[in-house]
């Protein structure tokens, strides 16, 4: 972990003289003729957001979801807190602090944004100190919101409570997650959401929007089997997506005790999806592939043949983040 601390950018200063080091670092930038934050031109601060790198983080992975977060950021402007554990015995029992902050224009010239991160590296034998060491780093009056990413087992991130408790969402995503994480009791269960599911958000939308033209009856009679194929990288998203029809297709009716649920292996970069009934001229069959953006839909519900062309895609990871935190 202390790879993963000198990895991410920043000034490292003293723990107890964060704010003195945020402050130090605005100064500097001013001087340099970069841009700091000015007294008028500031947007607001908007959320407290919380990145957990556990110990299945690589350095080059814990950059990425460095660099996520601070794209995140210049759109929801957030005070942010990283938090890079150290699991080895032998690391130094002292804990380590970087500030990181830069400034950005919004939607016009007179929208500057700034904002700042503050990253803590910490021995475990420092963790029951930690949660008053990031109130101190957090906004009282800011709604929290806790990304846990890369941690080894449900149980040992349990131990954070403070954070799961308090945070209005706890964001997980279940292609890198421990098998039991959407199923673990959790202290607030409802705040949990997957980011698996929000990059799904296109391809929801547009099999969604396409299903809702037809009656619930005509979507369920008949219906004997639902496919769900993904490519080999997709297999988080393939089992999400058949997750997803479940519920879906169970809200518009009954659909028949011998129903078979299927999710089988596709080409790369691909996921598809088909609806099989008793009788052979009614059908839905969507294909979607990511690489290429590009999807095709063939469906007869009994009223002809339809065949639509759409676009394919996932949500960037700092879209999937913001679909996550706040719908």
């Amino acid at each position: 972990m202390p790879a993963i601390f000198n990895a991410l950018p920043g000034i490292e200063v003293p723990v107890s003289g964060i704010a003195r080091g945020l402050a130090d670092m605005w100064l500097d930038a001013a001087a340099r003729g970069s841009a700091a934050p000015g007294a008028d031109d500031v947007t607001a601060t908007q959320v407290n957001f919380v990145l957990h790198l556990g110990s299945r983080c690589t350095p080059e992975d814990a950059l990425r979801q460095f660099e996520t977060t601070v794209r995140f950021s210049r759109r929801y402007p957030s005070r942010v807190v990283v938090l890079c554990p150290r699991f080895s015995e032998v690391d130094a029992p002292d804990m380590r602090a970087k500030v990181y902050g830069e400034c950005f224009l919004g939607k016009s010239k007179s929208d500057k944004r700034c904002v700042e991160f503050v990253l803590l590296s910490y021995p475990m034998a420092a963790r029951p100190y930690l949660e008053s060491q990031v109130s101190t780093c957090l906004s009282a009056d800011l709604p929290l919101y806790y990304w846990a990413h890369g941690f080894s087992t449900s149980s040992r991130l349990a131990d954070y409570r403070y954070l799961l408790s308090r945070a209005r969402r706890v964001l997980i995503d279940s292609s890198v997650s421990p098998d039991d994480a959407l199923t673990y009791p959790w202290p607030n269960p409802n705040s949990l959401r997957d980011l698996v599911y929000s990059r799904l958000l296109p391809v929801r939308q547009t099999v969604g929007q396409f299903l809702a033209r037809y009656e619930m009856p005509r979507l369920t009679e008949g219906l004997k089997a639902v496919r769900v194929a993904h490519g080999p990288e997709l297999a988080a998203e393939g089992r999400v997506l058949l997750a997803w029809l479940r519920r879906r297709l169970s809200d518009c009716g009954p659909t028949g005790g011998c129903l078979d649920w299927k999710l089988e292996a596709g080409e790369a970069r691909h996921l598809a999806i088909e609806l099989s009934y008793a009788t052979s001229d009614k059908f839905f069959r969507w294909h979607g592939d990511l690489a290429a953006k590009h999807a095709t839909l063939e469906a007869d519900f009994g009223h002809g043949k339809t065949e639509l062309a759409a676009g394919a895609s996932l949500l960037s990871p700092e879209a999937a983040l913001s679909e996550a935190m706040f719908f």
